[in-house]
């Protein structure tokens, strides 16, 4: 019987949750990069300091994520140096930040990147310049070792992450009948990455249905696809199948090559990318500067940050855009943008379990957890021997409203997650309680977009998407959800606009 993440939580196989087991060794940890309260500052629209000194730029980027550092990696390689960005945390890099100890580098977030394919160009020119795509070929070295992925179900692993055992005919038929409807898909060239090169119309009917609802109209009725299908919607998207618009959930599959090769990874997955951008465009960041007013006055723009007013001609507001009306002087709320909330945490493993079982994988998933598994920071060591390790377990809270389970996210302690962490992992690993000396855990209440219902052909989105005037929006939430790809893609498309206003004026 599947387990929904409340029912996992309250059930009597977590009746422990938020309670020290006795015998257990003690486990160290808390919570790290929290910034909600800055963020609920803007919302309850708190009093800031006055600004007393003035700073002048052409361009103002709001937001270090990968959107904010695409933007200024743009205009840095462009040979244009009259802007700053400005970000909210202490850290660089948005849901591509990592962390570090004796043993290895580690993400806090996102760990890969899929192998870009021939449409992405932007990711493409930037390998290209980090030296991860040579003369075509992809650096060996970042693609994915082997074995990459394990599923555990009915007790025992297989390789890779699709159901592949224990699968009725019926089961096999629908999955090829899914896989001949994505390859029609993928052949019509409209669900594609970036999503603005193929985005079309004839499409739209898509996005007015669920993707529960769509397998369900074309009798994809098995229990093991669709929790397939639940488990790549949560993965990406941070949503169920029944809170996933169609359009997005084919978007999932009908927008990556058939056979592609990877994914691309790093120890501290997406940080490494973070690392490469700051050694180029570093020095134009200020990090602790949350934006908390942005105002027009003339044809300059004001944004208050701290104690400075920085004064600027264009803005790229790379923030997650759900944040702009409270911050952006008369801009109206938004209704179409939705975000999920999130659940990381890095183990610090002193050994491997008994129960591990087989060669160390990168990416291991338990079939019917409410949770998303666990990649293995280790993995793309070059060491002959890893005895320690750090494993990144990953939680996106999909059933039930994300505004409840942004307040379950506050209220519950750091020990009460440990704990059902634990839970989860002891369904397989039954000694990982001798093996962790540490759990350390990052909450994201707005972690990524949410593609709802109707969200992808809004005219909100649309409209904000179009990057008019001399505010420019620039987050991958502008997509409808949250991937490399498009933050990457949404920043230089933002930065070569402003150029071409600044070329042109000239």
């Amino acid at each position: 019987m599947k387990t929904s993440r409340r029912q996992f939580l309250q059930s009597g196989g977590a009746a422990l949750v938020g309670v020290s087991i006795k015998g257990d060794r003690a486990i160290a940890g808390s919570f790290v990069n929290d910034s909600f309260q800055m963020g609920h500052l803007l919302r309850d629209g708190a009093q800031f300091a006055q600004a007393n000194q003035v700073v002048k730029r052409a361009v103002v980027i709001v937001g270090g994520g990968i959107a904010g550092l695409s933007a200024a990696w743009r205009l840095n390689k462009k040979g244009f140096s009259d802007f700053v960005l400005l970000e909210m945390n202490e850290q660089t890099g948005g849901n591509s930040r990592w962390g570090e100890n004796e043993i290895t580098a580690y993400p806090w977030a996102a760990h890969y990147v899929p192998v870009p394919g021939p449409k992405a160009l932007y990711v493409r020119e930037l390998f290209e310049e980090l030296g991860v795509l040579k003369d075509g070929q992809w650096e060996e070295r970042y693609l994915c070792f082997s074995p990459q992925e394990r599923l555990f179900l009915y007790g025992k692993w297989q390789e890779g992450i699709e159901p592949a055992i224990g699968l009725r005919a019926v089961d096999r038929e629908q999955f090829q009948q899914l896989e001949d409807f994505i390859q029609n898909f993928r052949a019509t060239g409209k669900f594609t990455v970036p999503m603005e090169i193929g985005f079309s119309e004839t499409t739209a009917e898509l996005d007015r249905i669920s993707f529960a609802e769509w397998l369900h109209a074309q009798g994809m009725n098995s229990r093991i696809l669709n929790w397939y299908m639940n488990y790549c919607c949560r993965d990406d998207y941070g949503a169920t199948t029944s809170t996933t618009s169609a359009w997005a959930g084919i978007q999932y599959f009908a927008s990556r090559e058939p056979e592609e090769k990877g994914p691309l990874t790093w120890p501290e997955g997406n940080g490494w990318i973070v690392r490469r951008l700051l050694e180029r465009v570093g020095k134009y960041v200020q990090p602790n500067r949350m934006v908390h007013r942005i105002s027009r006055h003339g044809k300059r723009f004001s944004l208050l940050a701290g104690n400075t007013e920085y004064q600027a001609e264009f803005v790229i507001f790379a923030a997650p855009t759900f944040l702009a009306p409270f911050v952006v002087e008369g801009m109206a709320p938004l209704d179409d943008f939705e975000y999920s909330p999130w659940l990381t945490a890095n183990l610090t493993l002193d050994h491997f379990p008994d129960s591990y079982g087989g060669d160390a994988t990168w990416d291991n998933v338990f079939m019917e957890s409410p949770t998303l598994g666990y990649v293995d920071a280790t993995h793309q060591s070059l060491r002959s021997y890893v005895d320690r390790t750090v494993w990144t377990f990953y939680w996106a809270l999909a059933e039930g409203s994300p505004a409840e389970n942004r307040q379950l996210l506050l209220n519950k302690d750091w020990n009460y997650w440990k704990e059902a962490i634990l839970r989860d992992l002891e369904r397989v690993h039954h000694d990982i309680r001798r093996c962790v000396s540490r759990i350390d855990i990052m909450r994201m209440g707005h972690a990524m977009a949410r593609p709802k219902v109707g969200a992808i052909f809004s005219a909100e989105r649309r409209n904000l998407a179009q990057g008019r005037g001399r505010i420019l929006f620039a987050n991958s939430d502008l997509s409808g959800f949250s991937i490399f790809e498009e933050a990457q893609y949404r920043g230089v498309t933002a930065a070569e606009k402003v150029l071409r206003e600044i070329g042109g004026r000239a």
